[in-house]
């Protein structure tokens, strides 16, 4: 099959689709609804009642708007934006790799700062272009003068930065996206998270038309399952975005339960309210084992660097246990695990399954 499949795609790496934790659980003899998850960022309090109540009442056997007018409409509400600064995908990912297709592909390059969420080197990949890295340090933290070095000699297509950052929870610096966008390339920042840090870039954009604001409503508003993003972006840039989507990439049961949830916002933000204090309180509480070096985080995740043991370990060690976190295989993240904020109960099932860990690592172990 290969002498069909484009030679520059033959040999990249996919996206690191995850093992379905139910193959997981059986694999380590745990019952499926007893695993408790705390490795995708999911969140845990699901969907508004509203949105359950759209998608039972759904017409099912219409095709939905192709262009979102509706959410869209309600989104600007949400944001602040009028319709026409707003872009509909289907997931963040989906618009990701839309605004590669529109704006890197074959011939022109992208800059990103790694490590970092993995679809923005991939999207870029699929579609020709080419992906230039530049590194943050051990601490995951952004070099201002590395980063815009490297745009004024590379002078890419475009530059995708994402505030707070994944794996690490941490925002992108103010003066670092301002001086970006002063050399007059194109910046994508993903805001995935927006709603657990309380902080955007959008009021930037009537300023800076080389700004999109890439979102979803899969972390605050529980839509994992349905998929549901938008992007924040002059209407010129949107216009052009549209051109080259889909025509109905967000389906009508997507489309139902995100125009549910912004209707009930209140409810789902005091959701996000108990996940940013559940993370406090985790974040805390990890400090006191002397083999984890949490992160401090704007998101509903946790990044800890494993010290003195080995991660891949400790993942599995948890995983008999019931509980199932993030490992990493990256080189730059091989040490570390990152896991995701859960109702308190789950936080407790998880406290336990540590300090139990931790009188089973012989002192000085490798």
């Amino acid at each position: 099959m290969e002498r069909w499949i484009r030679p520059d795609l033959r040999d990249l790496l996919t996206y690191s689709m995850a093992v379905p934790p139910e193959e997981l659980a059986a694999a380590y003899g745990i019952r499926p609804d007893r695993l408790i998850r705390l490795h995708a960022n999911e969140n845990p309090y699901g969907p508004s009642p509203r949105a359950r109540e759209a998608l039972r009442n759904g017409e099912w056997h219409c095709y939905p708007d192709p262009q979102g007018r509706a959410l869209r409409q309600a989104l600007a509400g949400y944001t602040g934006f009028g319709p026409e600064w707003i872009a509909l995908g289907n997931g963040a990912d989906d618009v990701i790799d839309l605004l590669a297709r529109l704006l890197v592909g074959p011939g022109r390059a992208a800059l990103i700062a790694e490590p970092t969420f993995e679809m923005y080197a991939l999207s870029v990949r699929w579609h020709g272009g080419r992906v230039h890295i530049v590194q943050r340090d051990e601490a995951f933290r952004l070099p201002r003068e590395t980063l815009l070095e490297a745009i004024r000699q590379l002078q890419p297509a475009a530059v995708f930065l994402a505030s707070p950052n994944n794996p690490d929870g941490q925002l992108l610096p103010e003066e670092t996206l301002q001086a970006a966008l002063e050399e007059g390339v194109m910046v994508i920042v993903d805001e995935a998270y927006f709603e657990f840090s309380g902080r955007t870039f959008a009021g930037w954009l009537p300023r800076y038309p080389n700004l999109a604001i890439v979102r979803t409503f899969s972390k605050w508003a529980g839509l994992a399952a349905l998929r549901v993003g938008y992007a924040l972006m002059h209407p010129d840039l949107v216009r052009a975005y549209d051109e080259v989507r889909p025509p109905f990439n967000v389906n009508l049961a997507a489309q139902q339960a995100a125009l549910a949830s912004l209707e009930d916002r209140a409810y789902l933000m005091e959701n996000v309210a108990r996940l940013v204090a559940e993370r406090e309180r985790l974040y805390r509480a990890l400090q006191a084992f002397p083999f984890l070096r949490p992160f401090p985080s704007h998101t509903n995740f946790i990044l800890c660097r494993v010290i003195g043991w080995d991660a891949h370990r400790l993942w599995e060690a948890l995983l008999r246990r019931g509980i199932l976190i993030r490992r990493y295989t990256a080189p730059a993240l091989r040490e570390h695990i990152r896991i995701s904020v859960g109702r308190p109960e789950h936080s407790e099932a998880l406290l336990r399954a540590l300090t139990e860990i931790a009188e089973e690592i012989p002192h000085g172990a490798p």
